[in-house]
């Protein structure tokens, strides 16, 4: 049986910390293959069901060739992807120390 339930909107000022976070997140390098910046805010997939995309700030950074063009990227097998990396979602406590440490003047 299906649920119904819609999660409440985003107020505005969760969607201007959303695009803050995701600009951030473009600032570092791919969480895989180390690639340098600038990176794609990848919104975390795996385990979410239905069609409603995750929201801004459950974002994590990676390259064009993990996140959309590689052979093992997660748009192009979601499936071998977690097979060799995880979840991306498990990636979000590293992406939130990792923007700590860039507004701290600790990064690079």
């Amino acid at each position: 049986m299906t649920s119904n339930f819609k999660p409440p909107k985003l107020t505005a000022a969760e969607k201007r910390a959303g695009k803050i976070h995701m600009q951030m997140v473009k600032q570092l390098p791919c969480l895989i293959c180390n690639a340098p910046p600038p990176s794609d805010a990848h919104h975390c997939i795996c385990e979410r069901y239905g069609t409603r995309k995750a929201p801004d700030a459950e974002t994590i950074p990676l390259c064009k060739a993990c996140h959309q063009d590689g052979p093992h990227a997660i748009h192009v097998s979601k499936h071998t992807w977690i097979e060799r990396n995880g979840n991306d979602f498990e990636y979000l406590p590293e992406v939130r120390r990792m923007i700590e440490d860039m507004a701290l003047g600790e990064w690079f």
